[in-house]
């Protein structure tokens, strides 16, 4: 005999939470539970093993720290979209650039938020979501200037687009290495490619920012912050 709670508990949405703060996730957890059509169905540290647990539990919105341990946020959200299509990915973040917007959007993420919004706005990112539809943060849209309609430049073919949203998920997260002065050998490795490859891939950030060598893509990526991510 089917339980009586199967039909509201399907209703529900499923979210997981990735985090290295374990405070922030009780803290998201509570709150959840208090909240009438939403379901926490698991949590993880690192984004190490992430594909493969939202693989097992199966959330339909995945709450994701960018800065936190393990594999590349951006390699992450591009693997978890060819394997868990039907996960959405927000990202959560204390760092709000347009840029990164954009990265984000073309690596998979359907959502932007702020450590620093109200648990009330992550919560309605997560149902815009879960619905169907790009979602972002008041502060993000404040801080970043965009319109909630259109919320992204890639969304806007005659919007004004930055030098770093130039650049793909892989190459943001090479120039990120080289930014914290990673060499050519320990980037090949820690991406499990091969030199050169991280060279190809050198070259065509340096061409798309209009840098000319590995000093002043270290110097960049340190100056607009990409070190911190």
């Amino acid at each position: 005999m089917m339980s009586t709670l199967e039909p509201e508990q399907s209703a529900r949405i499923r979210i997981f939470c990735a985090d290295d703060h374990a405070f922030l996730i009780e803290g998201l957890r509570a709150r959840f539970d208090r909240e009438t059509g939403l379901q926490f169905v698991g949590s993880l540290g690192s984004a190490d093993g992430l594909v493969e647990a939202v693989a097992r539990e199966a959330p339909q919105v995945l709450l994701m720290d960018i800065d936190m341990p393990g594999r590349d946020p951006f390699e992450t959200i591009e693997d978890l979209k060819a394997r868990c299509p039907e996960c959405r990915v927000i990202l959560l973040s204390a760092f709000i650039r347009h840029a990164y917007l954009d990265v984000a959007v073309k690596a998979g993420a359907w959502g932007y938020v702020s450590k620093r919004d109200a648990p009330a706005a992550i919560i309605d990112a997560i149902r815009q979501v879960a619905a169907g539809r790009f979602a972002f943060s008041p502060e993000v849209i404040s801080r970043c200037g965009l319109d909630p309609n259109r919320p992204t430049a890639a969304a806007d073919k005659n919007a004004p687009e930055s030098r770093l949203s130039k650049i793909t998920p892989r190459e943001l997260q090479i120039l990120r290495m080289i930014g914290k002065g990673m060499s050519r050998n320990e980037i090949a490795a820690a991406i499990h490619r091969s030199p050169k490859t991280v060279d190809a891939h050198r070259s065509s950030i340096m061409e798309k920012l209009g840098l000319h060598d590995r000093v002043e893509l270290a110097r960049f990526a340190i100056r607009e912050g990409i070190v911190e991510i």
